[in-house]
């Protein structure tokens, strides 16, 4: 794993984990040995990873659940295919019905087509200006 982060010229400071018992002190060996600080969420705090877990349900549920994965490069393209989807054009209750990076303003009028993402797992509706 740590291999693979410097490959591809990721600089990782920090790790942030729960309390799993999956994550041994061998696993903590290795990070603290490449300069990574660990740290673990608080004990009896289930909000601590609420954002994370949030989004990895969603990926899962709207994206993954739905798709047979072939190979590594097949889930990186699914996956930057979603994310540009859930950042761009995604309305989340949370932002008002807006996007993280912001709707385009809604035109009144016109056709309403639909842009179908990941081979038709997502419908993306949006209205063309007239």
């Amino acid at each position: 794993m740590i291999w693979r982060l410097e490959d591809c010229g990721a600089s990782i400071r920090y790790l942030i984990y729960d309390r799993d018992k999956k994550f041994s002190h061998a696993f903590d060996s290795v990070l603290r040995s490449k300069r990574i600080r660990i740290l673990r969420t608080p004990v009896k705090a289930p909000n601590a990873n609420a954002f994370a877990e949030r989004w990895i349900r969603s990926v899962r549920e709207e994206c993954l659940d739905h798709l047979l994965i072939w190979n590594e490069t097949h889930l990186n393209r699914v996956l930057l295919e979603y994310v540009d989807y859930f950042n761009t054009r995604h309305p989340h209750q949370s932002l008002a019905f807006d996007a993280p990076e912001g709707l385009k303003p809604v035109v009144a009028e016109g056709v309403v087509p639909c842009r179908n993402g990941l081979g038709g797992i997502i419908h993306d509706y949006y209205r063309e200006a007239a």
